[in-house]
């Protein structure tokens, strides 16, 4: 790793990232950038890497979630609680299935720039080049609009740091406090429609009364009232990236200083691309997506050049195949990492495999199909005997109508209403709380399974 330098992506072949058109701007910002502080220190991704190590061995799961792409518009504290909050209550059910901790990493503080299928995109006959994200271009249909602007990374670090300080904030003032998240969780199992999670709720009320009547809550106060939250991205903008490397000085290793995790998307994981060429380098945990073309000869290959050392907690692989398909294509990746003995944390992402075009002329994602792939991906672990390690999703706090499903159902005419992504379709707040009870369940399913084989 000693000959890895920061700026060696820049030698390799590059793709989903826009062409700046004023290279002294654009020079400029990467300067200016480069002397900011970090948004994140070593230390913290050391941690994370940690609890990502106990995730791969089943002693932790992983909660993944946020948004699409973070809006320079919707910009506001409250919907940065919302997000928060929903992620807390989703945690504490997902503890209670799995008996583990949950490790929460929010995709926040940096989920600006996005992959596109195309690189333009037509309306009423007019040719522009696609909506990268807002630390790219703009979303207004216009043709300087859609032109890449240097700047906006400066923009993009600023609500980042802003992020990050309200998060910090929560996690350690009070706001995380468990019975408080307990009685959110308890207002969605009273409505009607959610009544069929009440029992679940209630033994996590059972269990918070047991500790309290016991005298415990006051020897674990802190640990009640504070959470570790980490934040995550996909480390797309790598002149973004590169600007935020800085040098730990306690390892001697290169951190990305823009958010503790970064994760390789589908379109960018070439072996010897410039996206693999970046992180390889840095010692935070990166995640890796794996699609329906992932080969079992580019995993080993990205597997070996992204994790060298094997360290458990460094590499999480984000399995995202779309409903019906985790069958044909996980057991063959499962077999690869068994092949090479590699440490790896699994994790769900049942989010991009299943967008759809509604009646409406929306596009959406199913509920059903969302927890189609989850079971899907429980069921195939549970046949190979390998550890279901974590669940990725794009979710907001707030009540948006992206999604269609779920017990509050929102239909393809619903859409309409509340439909405020840039990019793709988000669970909402309902929505996604529901996921959580249901994933639970296949928790608690594990665990009796797990329990009976180590009986026999």
């Amino acid at each position: 790793m000693s000959e890895w330098q920061k700026t060696n992506w820049r030698n390799k072949p590059r793709v989903q990232m826009p062409d700046y058109t004023d290279q002294e701007a654009l020079n400029a910002v990467e300067s200016q950038l480069s002397n900011y502080p970090p948004l994140v220190f070593a230390g913290e991704a050391r941690s994370l890497k940690e609890k990502l190590a106990a995730a791969s061995r089943g002693d932790a799961f992983l909660l993944q979630g946020g948004d699409c792409a973070e809006s320079f518009a919707q910009f506001t504290a409250d919907g940065i609680r919302d997000t928060f909050k929903v992620m807390l209550q989703m945690a504490m059910v997902l503890t209670y299935g799995a008996k583990v901790p949950v490790v929460k990493v929010g995709r926040m503080a940096g989920q600006f720039a996005k992959p596109r299928s195309a690189p333009t995109e037509v309306v009423n006959g007019v040719e522009l080049p696609s909506y990268r994200g807002d630390i790219i271009n703009e979303l207004d249909f216009t043709p300087q609009a859609r032109i890449p602007d240097p700047k906006k990374m400066l923009q993009a670090y600023t609500q980042a740091a802003a992020t990050l300080n309200l998060l910090r904030a929560f996690s350690t003032g009070g706001y995380a406090d468990v019975h408080k998240v307990h009685s959110w969780t308890l207002g969605f199992t009273e409505t009607e429609k959610a009544s069929k999670y009440r029992v679940m709720s209630e033994r996590i009320a059972d269990a918070l009364d047991f500790i309290k009547a016991a005298g415990l809550d006051s020897k674990i106060a802190h640990e009640l009232r504070t959470v570790d939250f980490y934040t995550s991205h996909e480390g797309l903008l790598l002149e973004y990236e590169e600007a935020l490397t800085r040098l730990d000085s306690t390892s001697g290793k290169w951190l990305a200083g823009s958010g503790h995790m970064i994760w390789i998307g589908d379109r960018t994981r070439q072996p010897d691309g410039a996206h693999v060429e970046f992180c390889r380098g840095v010692l935070n945990p990166i995640g890796l997506k794996c699609g329906p073309t992932t080969t079992a000869d580019d995993l080993k290959v990205l597997m070996n050049k992204l994790n060298p050392e094997n360290e458990a907690g460094r590499l999480t692989l984000i399995a995202r195949f779309g409903a019906g398909s985790v069958g044909d294509h996980l057991p063959r990746l499962i077999k690869a990492v068994q092949e090479e003995g590699a440490n790896v944390v699994w994790s769900c992402d049942p989010m991009h495999g299943n967008t759809i075009k509604s009646s409406t002329g929306y596009k959406t994602r199913p509920f059903d199909s969302v927890l189609r792939e989850v079971r899907e991906f429980f069921a195939v672990h549970a046949a190979e005997g390998t550890v279901p390690g974590g669940v990725h999703f794009e979710m907001t706090g707030q009540d948006v109508t992206e999604c269609t499903g779920g017990v509050v159902a929102v239909t393809d005419e619903d859409l309409s209403d509340r439909y405020h992504t840039a990019c793709d379709p988000r669970l909402n707040a309902s929505q996604s709380l529901e996921l959580a009870f249901l994933v639970a369940e296949e928790l608690v399913k594990r665990r009796g399974t797990t329990a009976n084989e180590a009986a026999a």
